[in-house]
């Protein structure tokens, strides 16, 4: 996408703030009021050093500051761009990301890269509560928010208390729609960590091995059924979970 001309972005008068904030500023009051749109390149260094008449390492720290705020994307040989919203969701809840995803106005899409029965690996066994060995579902999905993945979501259901848990076309149905509807979920545990993604959640994301992850680990229950266990991964430049807790 081309870059705005550099005269877009705002005048700042003279004030006690440092140039570094002005600079800052003018490239947030741009961001808001929707010419420096998502995706959009800012002008470069070179640009806004010769349009406020400061040094490129005054503009530098400006647009470092932005970055480490998660509000622009610097890209080595291509610029500095307005970074994408971030999909947003509770931790504290169970929601149906396919839901998620059209309350912000955009469209959900799925990938499922595995389906079937699996016996119970150790790593699986303990958190699911079932036997080593005993034959377990499991799914393996990408969701797309505007074909953009991200969430994979590696997934394993114990059949005793969802038999038909297969047989559903995961397309065009969420897992958590499911079980929510065949066996409703009461209690959930949830244990967050960040991680690098291996091979194949690179793969499956579209990430590099440097960027790192959020790995929910969530557990979930129907009454005294331990139902199903999923380990949820979310590229960390394009999501957050929020908690909020009423303290009495």
């Amino acid at each position: 996408m081309n870059a705005p001309d550099p005269d877009t972005v705002p005048d700042v008068s003279e004030t006690a703030a440092p140039r570094y904030q002005q600079i800052k500023d003018s490239i947030l009051d741009g961001i808001r009021d929707g010419r420096f749109p998502p995706g959009s390149r800012i002008p470069s260094e070179l640009e806004l050093a010769a349009r406020f008449g400061v040094s490129r390492m005054t503009v530098n720290k400006a647009i470092r500051d932005l970055a480490e705020a998660g509000l622009v994307n610097r890209i080595a040989g291509s610029g500095t761009f307005v970074a994408e919203a971030k999909a947003v969701s509770p931790l504290l809840d169970i929601n149906n990301i396919a839901e998620e995803i059209r309350a912000r106005g955009h469209v959900h899409s799925a990938d499922v890269l595995e389906i079937g029965r699996v016996p119970a690996s150790d790593t699986v066994a303990v958190p699911l509560g079932v036997r080593l060995g005993d034959a377990v579902a499991h799914t393996l999905i990408v969701h797309r928010e505007n074909g953009v993945p991200i969430q994979l979501e590696d997934r394993y259901v114990n059949l005793a208390w969802a038999p038909d848990y297969l047989a559903q076309d995961f397309t065009r149905i969420t897992p958590n729609q499911y079980l929510m509807d065949v066996c409703p979920l009461t209690d959930i545990e949830h244990t967050v960590e960040a991680v690098l993604p291996g091979a194949a959640e690179q793969a499956a994301l579209g990430v590099g091995a440097v960027e790192p992850c959020i790995l929910v680990h969530r557990r979930t229950w129907s009454g005294p059924h331990l139902v199903s266990f999923a380990r949820l991964w979310h590229p960390g430049s394009r999501y957050k979970l929020r908690s909020q807790t009423h303290v009495r």
